[in-house]
């Protein structure tokens, strides 16, 4: 795993600042800590950070081909590369090494843009065409590997892994997004294709950029790949239950080969647990698991963990961490450039820099949830769905809007149990109703946040608007589907993918997700949605499959998640610090909020009238996001 940025001067300028690009490269050396290189030309310049994998002494990028015309910096895997190498060949094609580096380059030169569709893995890269005089930029189909770009006013595109390479450019202009900031505040990240600065923006998953320089620069963005529901894979429980596992253990197995150390997560839960059980069952060695267990027992799941590493006697290293260990907090900003409130990334750091010790490659279970109706909110959601389908749109908005308006608000209970909540969750539309069950915010509790300066900056945009947006391109009429569609655009990409991209990056440790491979996503896609949520049981067809190999305490125990106590936090060991940060000078001299609400929620969630935790956390990121900033 690496990391990759670049320079392309699109009003055709030979001059590339070496040094600055340099500069930008060596800012994600965790990214690549074996080996970094950079290749400039006139008017174009790449740079490559190296985290060695595959082809370990001839690897090296940015690589070209034959006569040097074709350059491409990469980050990712190709996992179905040799089979591309050997097409390849038949064509023409000379290959110098036994990287999958060097299929993208001849892989360009065969299909062009087209190129994208034949690689099956996860990846960012960008492929200099010199005598085309074109830059071609991609992102794999789940966004599982980021790439952040900026068009600079004085005429330079960038683009890089992580945002921090691009802050040290000194034309980028370093603007806040008001919309970024009213959809950090909503979901605590910020989705794809934004970015906190107005300049920056993320390339999305499954789009292409095209950078034309014989049309003036003229760029092209294009979407490759959309996730489709159709429902068209027939059989029985049994058929399609041993399908897929077929599906699991192929996308398994291309995703174990590695010149350097793997091994797998696994928490206890049924996804990590899954994975570990493929594993071990392709392997003729015991499969290195690590695993981490909290003092806290609301927290640990590590009896689970060590249950199945039993199970498939596996190399297990665990290590307890300490509930109230504070200290890495400060370094979230560095790892994630720009606010990021998922307090999980906590742990997700610590349980990365726990397999970075024994394993350079670490397989996780990431992505059943969104592929196979895990989340307990899609339960919910679908509850109201049936209380919704009841009633057209025109007859629900009255009848539930003015119960929500009138009811008296339950805030002692969970957001989803909220009597004035349900009800106004049950006069929206789908899309609006699922932002609400996500939403780490009210639309109410932000309009009392922001001060008036940034709701003017808003002229009246609310979060909302990403998922009405992505609701559009869904192609199913399955009101489970179309959540489920909704968590793959935001929340798998914007927060939990990203989550682990910058956590394992921070260790120089390489993180692969088969139940992400696309090709199961697809398949997965097609199954009735009765197989992924039956009656209140989530991942229903999944787990039916894994009965042969997983004990029913790990299939069919309550989900516990990977979390940290930050209600607890905040009243008692971060009681003082909170208060600090979230009422900081940089908080305040933005303008951006209203300091009497700032000290309201402080004191209604430490005397305990509520619960205000993850908005708390959010400002409390923020707030040392504009530290750093």
């Amino acid at each position: 795993m690496c990391g990759i940025v670049g320079i392309i001067n699109i009003d055709g300028k030979p001059e590339i600042n070496r040094s600055l690009l340099n500069d930008m490269n060596q800012a994600q050396v965790h990214r690549g800590p074996d080996e970094g290189n950079l290749y400039v030309e006139a008017g174009v310049g790449l740079g490559h950070r190296r985290l060695s994998i595959i082809d370990l002494s001839t690897g090296q990028q940015p690589l070209a081909n034959e006569d040097g015309s074709v350059i491409v910096t990469y980050n990712g895997e190709i996992y179905n590369f040799n089979e591309l190498r050997e097409q390849l060949l038949t064509h023409g094609h000379q290959f110098k090494t036994h990287s999958d580096t060097e299929v993208i380059v001849h892989a360009w030169e065969q299909w062009g843009e087209a190129c994208v569709t034949h690689f099956r893995g996860m990846f960012a890269f960008c492929v200099w065409d010199r005598n085309q005089q074109t830059a071609f930029i991609a992102r794999d189909r789940l966004g599982i590997k980021p790439i952040y770009y900026a068009e600079l006013t004085n005429q330079q595109f960038i683009f890089a892994s992580e945002l921090k390479a691009l802050k040290i450019h000194p034309q980028l202009n370093k603007e806040l997004d008001p919309c970024a900031i009213e959809e950090y505040f909503t979901l605590g990240y910020i989705p794809e294709p934004r970015s906190i600065y107005k300049q920056v923006k993320k390339l999305e998953p499954g789009h292409s950029l095209l950078i034309s320089l014989k049309d003036k620069g003229d760029i092209k963005l294009k979407q490759y790949w959309d996730l489709e529901f159709d429902e068209s894979i027939k059989g029985t429980e049994q058929e399609i239950s041993e399908q897929l596992i077929e599906q699991l253990k192929e996308a398994t197995k291309i995703r174990m080969v590695s010149e350097v150390p793997i091994g797998a997560f696994l928490s206890g839960g049924v996804d990590s647990s899954a994975i570990v059980a493929m594993m071990a069952n392709l392997s003729d060695k015991p499969v290195n698991t690590c695993a981490i267990g909290f003092d806290h027992q609301a927290y640990d799941e590590s009896k689970y963990a060590r249950q199945v590493a039993k199970q498939y006697k596996t190399q297990h290293f665990q290590e307890q961490v300490n509930s109230n260990d504070f200290q890495l907090i400060d370094q979230l900003i560095d790892f994630y450039d720009e606010p990021y409130a998922d307090s999980s990334a906590l742990p997700t750091y610590q349980v990365c820099k726990l397999a970075r010790k024994n394993v350079t490659v670490a397989l996780s279970g990431d992505g059943g949830d969104e592929n196979l109706a895990g989340y307990r909110r899609q339960r919910l959601h679908m509850n109201e769905e049936k209380v919704r389908g009841m009633l057209p749109y025109s007859a629900r908005k009255p009848i539930f809007g003015t119960l929500g308006a009138i009811y008296p608000k339950m805030d002692w209970a969970p957001q989803f149990l909220r009597a004035k909540t349900t009800f106004q969750a049950l006069g929206r539309h789908s899309a609006e109703a699922y932002m609400h069950s996500v939403a780490i915010s009210s639309i109410e509790e932000r309009q009392q946040l922001f001060s008036s300066k940034l709701k003017q900056q808003l002229q009246g945009y609310q979060a909302v608007e990403v998922f009405k947006q992505h609701a559009k391109n869904c192609t199913s009429d399955s009101p489970l589907s179309l959540i489920q569609y909704l968590d793959f655009k935001t929340y798998l990409t914007g927060d939990i993918l990203t989550k682990v991209d910058r956590a394992s990056m921070a260790n120089s440790l390489e993180v692969r997700v088969p139940i992400l491979d696309h090709k199961l996503v697809e398949w997965i896609a097609k199954l009735s949605p009765t197989l992924k949520l039956k009656g209140s049981e989530g991942k229903y067809i999944f787990k039916k499959s894994l009965e042969p190999y997983l004990s029913d305490d790990i299939l069919y125990r309550k989900k516990m998640g990977f979390s940290v106590p930050l209600s607890s936090w905040f009243r008692n060991e971060l009681r003082e610090d909170i208060r600090k940060i979230v009422l900081s000078d940089e908080m305040l001299e933005t303008g951006l909020f209203e300091q009497r609400t700032l000290k309201t929620m402080l004191d209604q969630h430490q005397s305990g009238k509520k619960e205000l935790s993850p908005q708390l956390w959010s400002l409390m990121m923020f707030s040392k996001f504009l530290q750093k900033n």
